[in-house]
């Protein structure tokens, strides 16, 4: 009767062996979770600045249209510009004194309040960042020399097209293409 003394056959032996990669790698996770957290946070913080600023130079300026509309004896058009300026200055103060942490926080909060109104700003602010990256590609592609935007022209060879003896069109070997590229379009007399 032999007894295996193995270092890792026994029961606990494994669980001990299997438990040090497990928690190496839950202590990854949570690393990187962290780090992105942080990432985030930087990130709101430094747009939220920015854009707050922007706000405010867009308040002042709504200001001096309002003043212009006064000066021309349109109070009740100035009165409408003027309440717009204090509510995008009250949101760009609140931009830029406000951190990372407590606009996610506020973004959170209003989800859960308002769900609907999270998912309508969240589609709002997708379409508007697929248009920003739409225009500033277009950009790049032009200030790389490339010139207007345009797609490229295919190279694949065309198709062509002739007509069965059944009347139908059908793609297939037929007569050569026109010098315009078009495909010839001809008819089989019987």
């Amino acid at each position: 009767m032999s007894t295996d003394y193995s270092v890792g056959s026994s029961p606990l032996g494994e669980d001990a062996a299997a438990e040090g990669p497990a928690d190496r790698a839950r202590e990854q996770a949570q690393s990187l979770a962290d780090q992105a957290r942080a990432r985030t946070r930087e990130q709101v913080d430094r747009g939220s600045r920015e854009l707050g600023t922007r706000a405010s130079s867009v308040a002042e300026d709504l200001r001096s249209v309002a003043e212009h509309l006064r000066s021309q004896g349109k109070g009740g058009p100035a009165g409408v510009v003027e309440q717009a300026a204090a509510r995008v200055a009250g949101v760009g103060g609140y931009l830029q004194e406000t951190d990372g942490d407590r606009i996610l926080h506020d973004v959170e909060a209003l989800g859960r309040r308002r769900p609907w109104t999270a998912i309508v700003g969240g589609l709002a602010a997708g379409v508007a960042a697929s248009r920003l990256l739409k225009a500033s590609s277009t950009d790049r592609y032009r200030s790389a020399g490339h010139g207007a935007y345009a797609p490229r022209p295919s190279t694949a060879p065309r198709p062509q097209t002739r007509m069965p003896r059944d009347g139908a069109f059908a793609p297939g070997p037929g007569p050569a293409a026109s010098p315009e590229g078009a495909p010839v379009l001809s008819a089989r007399a019987q």
